[in-house]
């Protein structure tokens, strides 16, 4: 087998995001150079093919996804995977707390003005944010924080991607879309808009 074919089968068998290092477990022959040379190798071979799928990079680690050109044909099938589109109530908590993290809900609530338990259990439920310690206050508050789950959703590799809080909040509406109060607005296909990069460099609260 070529390091390719090693490479695109783990990756197509993946249902998330693989770094090279895990990548190259697949096999003894393979190591993080070996499959980002690989990677380099499928993305041209999928680029001559014109295939509908390309190597994106997320976070740390690569996946197969389809273009997003293909999305609205996706659009038609329940059984292709989505993600959530955030509701305006999600995208403002979530900026909130990318920017100010560890934070607390009630600091959180300061800042909306407005209750955020429910969007907070949301959040939680789509692993977009997750309990990260207790505050010193009354009670010990949970404290909340951004998953990596978040960071690929947006195509950052880490929080010092972050950009501007105001770029971030048209960033944010952006790839989330407008929404309603507090509830999920109408999912959209999980394929997102990201160029592939060169490698270069639970507990509930209320």
């Amino acid at each position: 087998m070529r390091p390719e074919q090693i490479v695109e089968a783990t990756l197509f068998a993946s249902l998330g995001p693989l770094t090279p290092e895990e990548l190259a477990r697949a096999d003894e022959s393979l190591d993080a150079a070996g499959v980002r040379e690989a990677i380099d190798a499928l993305r041209e071979s999928y680029d001559e093919a014109d295939r509908a799928f390309q190597v994106y990079q997320l976070g740390d680690g690569y996946q197969v996804l389809t273009r997003p050109e293909y999305a609205p044909y996706l659009e038609r099938f329940d059984a292709v995977p989505r993600s959530p589109t955030l509701s305006e109530a999600a995208l403002e908590t979530l900026a909130i707390i990318a920017y100010r993290q560890p934070i607390g809900r009630v600091e959180i609530e300061e800042v909306r003005g407005v209750g955020s338990s429910s969007v907070l259990h949301t959040l939680q439920d789509w692993e977009m944010i997750e309990v990260v310690g207790r505050g010193e206050g009354l009670g010990r508050p949970l404290l909340y924080g951004t998953t990596r789950k978040f960071l690929d959703h947006f195509g950052f590799q880490d929080l010092d991607d972050l950009p501007e809080p105001e770029e971030l909040a048209v960033s944010l509406r952006e790839e989330g879309g407008a929404g309603g109060d507090e509830g999920p607005a109408e999912p959209q296909p999980v394929q997102r808009e990201l160029e592939p990069t060169d490698e270069g460099e639970e507990e509930r609260g209320g």
